[in-house]
This record gives structure tokens, sequence and C-alpha cells, in this order.
């Protein structure tokens, strides 16, 4: 990174860190498949979106729950409503649910791994904060990766009420690094969520793109786009 104007950094957590850019959807769908489910795409898609729902209505996520436990959760609720489809018999929903939170915990414990050197370099030489839409577990979602000590700092849409693509998130995390927006570099995967609010707020921007969740997010192109988080580098 070559800007000498950029004093701190700012990084989104799932996608950005954990999939390479990807919506999670996807992985989550290939855990299915390693599960033996396999259903079409837009069935698939209705579960995702009814556990997300469930998740924001309710505390299944507690947190001190690490990535595993909240995939697993995740899993359980997306297969219920399978199951409530009529597409999988209730006795394989747990079964199911534990092969695709391992799958989905391998995956992104995989990409980590990658993450990890690039998140040491710029931590020697930069401070960090997290900025991320999460269920109030991120703390231990970064401990049980052991990636926790490269952030000074969290800032969590469950725990401060805000949630992207509202500004103000990215405006707490400029807050908390003690710098002006100019001084500070958002890295994150969405395009409408990471980097056009904080281009808003005047942040300079890195956006990782993978798979979408929809064919104009797949489309979408933008001058910020890098190729990989090593070439933050």
């Amino acid at each position: 990174m070559t800007d000498s104007k950029i004093k701190g950094i700012i990084f989104d957590y799932g996608g950005t860190l954990d999939t390479r850019g990807d919506h999670w959807s996807h992985i989550i769908e290939q855990g299915w498949r390693a599960a033996g489910i396999d259903v079409p795409t837009a069935v698939f898609r209705d579960c995702y979106v009814y556990a997300e729902r469930a998740l924001a209505r309710e505390r299944h996520i507690l947190p001190c729950d690490d990535f595993h436990t909240l995939l697993y959760k995740k899993m359980v609720l997306e297969l219920q409503e399978l199951n409530r489809q009529g597409h999988l018999e209730a006795e394989k929903i747990e079964p199911a649910a534990r092969i695709a939170a391992k799958y989905c915990d391998d995956y992104a414990r995989t990409c980590i791994e990658e993450a990890r050197p690039v998140l040491q370099k710029l931590s020697e030489r930069y401070p960090m904060v997290l900025v991320s839409n999460f269920y109030g577990n991120v703390d231990s979602v970064l401990r049980g990766f052991g990636i926790r000590e490269y952030f000074g700092g969290i800032i969590e849409s469950a725990v401060v009420g805000v949630r992207k693509p509202d500004a103000r998130i990215f405006r707490l995390g400029v807050v908390a690094l003690g710098l002006e927006p100019e001084e500070v570099l958002v890295v994150g995967d969405s395009l409408r969520k990471d980097i056009l609010p904080a281009r808003s707020i005047g942040c300079a921007t890195a956006w990782i793109k993978g798979r979408g969740w929809t064919a104009e997010e797949d489309a979408a192109t933008d001058a910020a786009l890098i190729p990989s988080l090593q070439s933050l580098l």
C-alpha cells in the first residue's frame, strides 16, 4: 500500500477475511452439498433467508459462541425450514447440520490462514479496527481463529445498534482509530455495504470482490477493486 495519507485501516470481517470475497451463501450451499443435501438454489436461498431473519428476531447466538458453534446453530435453523418445506426428514437435520457446519468452518479457517500474514504485517504498520454486521460474538470468533490481536477495537452492529450500509458505523470505526476519514482505508467485500458508505464519509476504500448474492452484484465494478488481500501489502 503506497498511499502516504493512510494512517489506519478498517476491516470488514465476514466475506472479506473468511471467504476471499464470496457471499457466505455460496459457501453454505457447498456445505449443504457436502452433507448430501441437493436441492434447487432457490429452495436453499429461501432457507438461508429464513435463518438470517430468525437470528435477527431472537437471540440464538451467544457472545461466547465461536464460529463453528454459530454455524451449527445457523445450519439447524436452515435445515428445520427445509424440513418444514418437505425436503428433508427430521432425523437428518442434526447430522446434516454438523457436516455442513464443519465444512464451512474448515473453509473459513483456510481463508483466515491465508489472511493471517497480511493482517500481521499491516498491523505492524497501522492501527486497525474491525467494523462488521455480526451477531454479537465476533470477538469470540476472532479469538477462536487467533486473529483478535491484530485489531485494536471492534465495532459490531449487534452491539452498537447500527448496521451497514449505514455510514454511521464506519464513522464509529474512524473515531475508534482516532483519525480523520481521509486517513483511513476501509477494506470490504461488499460494494453496497462497505465501499460506497465508507467512501461517502471520505475514507479510502479497497474492494475484495467475490461471488455476490445477486447477478447485479456480480456485474458491478468500481475503481476500488483489488485482486486480493495480499495486494494490500
